[in-house]
């Protein structure tokens, strides 16, 4: 399952999702907490008490569901696009090895992006930030920019 919501409905859509999840579930994670949450600006984050919306995630998630951080990079736009090729990167932080080859599987299956294990779920904080630096790349420069890693 990916959750791909504004920050401010993660933690409701998680509440009512707890009946559909179950353990050995994976669960990826795209929300970044961005300020646009709660009428501020779309590049600059909120503070997550618990690191990360990713982390938040997954200390609300059932027991036994993996949580999986990723797509964070990616623009939605382009991903909806179909007449456009992708040439970019899919950063995936999770603590589960297994569970992060098979959501690189996934990822390979989608023709241009590449997916880039970033190491454990503790790193989306890090992932999650570079979604308002991709925002504010994109408006100034009227672009639609994403992450590609080099030298891999």
């Amino acid at each position: 399952m990916i959750l791909s919501v504004p920050f401010r409905n993660q933690s409701e859509n998680l509440t009512n999702l707890k009946g559909a999840l179950h353990s050995g579930q994976l669960l990826v994670d795209a929300t970044v907490p961005l300020a646009a949450a709660v009428s501020g600006k779309a590049t600059r984050t909120l503070g997550v008490w618990q690191g990360s919306a990713a982390q938040q995630a997954q200390e609300m998630a059932p027991d036994g569901v993996i949580v999986l951080s990723a797509f964070h990079t990616v623009s939605a736009a382009l991903l909806t696009d179909l007449d456009h090729a992708l040439d970019e990167d899919v950063l995936i932080c999770g603590d589960d090895k297994d569970a992060k080859a098979r959501l690189a599987e996934l990822v390979n299956r989608i023709a241009g992006l590449r997916p880039i294990d970033c190491g454990p779920l503790e790193m989306a904080r890090i992932v999650e930030q570079l979604t308002p630096l991709i925002i504010s790349i994109n408006v100034r420069h009227k672009v639609r920019a994403g992450i590609k890693i080099t030298g891999l």
